[in-house]
């Protein structure tokens, strides 16, 4: 499951009698799935003409009748103005979305989903939804309840777990 260069570092790790090797290679496993999971989720997408960034754009627009400006997108996705401007290009030239300028200010843009759009996004929610649960079919409803606790953990404390935890200074 490891990929090789985690098994490098966990050689080094062992051979330097480092007492954190089971933490190290723990770490290295949850790498490994989340990369597993992300070449999955692109090889699932890529025939659709999809990234994981547009098909985020999908959703965030799916629902939203009168569309979203592409700064609202971005803010929304947590990326730049810029990748959005990208993802949407893309979007676009594929049939997903269209542009149209504000209706108060000729200025400002809405980006709304065309037919096509709509229903990709309707379709693809499902049988993502579905897959991303089907990824935890192994285990029981303690299992999964654990296995949040456990990560939830595991996140507080990192660096970033830590300076989100409530009552802490940002």
């Amino acid at each position: 499951m490891l990929e090789p260069k985690h098994h490098a570092l966990l050689n080094e790790a062992a051979r330097r009698g480092l007492p954190s090797c089971d933490g190290i290679q723990l770490c290295f496993q949850v790498l490994a799935l989340a990369s597993a999971i992300d070449r999955d989720c692109a090889a699932r997408l890529a025939p659709r003409q999809l990234s994981e960034g547009k098909f985020v754009l999908l959703f965030l627009l799916h629902g939203q009748t009168g569309g979203l400006a592409p700064h609202e997108l971005a803010v929304r996705a947590g990326v730049t103005r810029a990748t959005v401007t990208g993802l949407l290009d893309g979007l676009e030239r594929d049939g997903f979305v269209q542009r149209r300028p504000g209706q108060q200010d000729r200025r400002t843009i809405t980006v709304a989903l065309t037919s096509k759009g709509k229903t990709a996004a309707a379709r693809l929610f499902k049988e993502h939804a579905q897959w991303i649960g089907s990824l935890f079919d192994g285990l029981s409803q303690a299992d999964r309840q654990q296995l949040g606790e456990l990560l939830g953990k595991v996140w507080r404390g990192t660096d970033t777990g830590r300076t989100a935890q409530p009552g802490k200074a940002q």
